[in-house]
């Protein structure tokens, strides 16, 4: 079992930036993958960004494309997202995953599906 611990959100204006964190332990050697997903009120989660842990590998959702950035830390087991240039569309509960994930294309990373652990989320509030 792979615990996630997210770290990170809050509230900016549009145009803004912040940067999620995801601290992951436990059975880490289970895991070769790690995404952020989103979820808004009303609306189903969705993928936003995964990165492979045994390379370089990263995979974006078209609306987060050139504005978000995945990226890894091996050393502290922590994964991290960047986001720039905040629209308010971006509101919404930030869940951290992780899993096991053989075929590595775009839409099985970025499916809430591929992914067997969890974390708590947190919230990522844009104003206009």
């Amino acid at each position: 079992q792979v615990q996630l611990v997210e770290s990170g959100g809050g509230s900016v204006q549009a145009g803004g930036s912040l940067r999620l964190s995801c601290a992951a332990s436990g059975d880490i050697a289970r895991i070769n993958y790690m995404a952020w997903f989103r979820q808004a009120p009303g609306k189903e989660r969705e993928g936003v960004a995964s990165i492979y842990l045994g390379g370089s590998a990263t995979h974006y959702d078209d609306s987060v494309q050139g504005r978000f950035t995945i990226s890894r830390d091996n050393a502290k087991n922590t994964v991290y997202l960047q986001m720039n240039s905040l629209k308010p569309e971006d509101s919404a509960m930030y869940y951290c995953a992780a899993g096991h994930i053989y075929y590595g294309t775009r839409s099985f990373a970025l499916r809430d599906r591929s992914y067997n652990s969890w974390g708590q989320g947190t919230q990522v509030a844009v104003s206009s």
